[in-house]
């Protein structure tokens, strides 16, 4: 038996597998399946994030240990499969609960100052500080 996977947009995942040898554009020939990924749209330190189960993501840096659990209450928006719940502007009794992985610096951003003539010229350099994490549950 041969399965085929496809991608559709955003939350929307198509499964199909042949059950018979036909042919290929026979709706017949295909066992369709739907599944539907939850998602939150939750703030994380003044940032908004799209984000899904067991997602990884790099926040700005978190103030707490390797490997500890964070919770995040402000959570926006949820879709559980095609149902949407809109905050205003929190759900109540949603939050995000996400594990600290690791502690990283970002790319190296360089900025440079010239004024043209008069011998004027400054080099700064600064590495933004981020963590790793995990989302490990969606309260919702």
């Amino acid at each position: 038996m041969q399965i085929q996977q496809k991608i559709v947009p955003l939350r929307l995942i198509l499964l199909i597998g042949s059950t018979r040898s036909r042919e290929v554009g026979s709706p017949q020939a295909y066992n369709v399946k739907l599944f539907f990924t939850m998602y939150v749209i939750v703030d994380i330190q003044g940032q908004q994030f799209k984000v899904t189960q067991d997602q990884k993501l790099f926040v700005h840096r978190i103030n707490a240990e390797e490997g500890s659990e964070v919770e995040f209450p402000n959570v926006m928006l949820i879709d559980n499969g095609g149902a949407i719940t809109i905050g205003t502007p929190t759900v109540d009794g949603a939050k995000v609960i996400v594990e600290i992985l690791s502690h990283v610096k970002g790319d190296k951003v360089l900025v440079f100052k010239k004024k043209r003539r008069k011998g004027y010229r400054k080099l700064n350099g600064h590495r933004q500080q981020f963590s790793e994490v995990i989302v490990k549950q969606i309260i919702a």
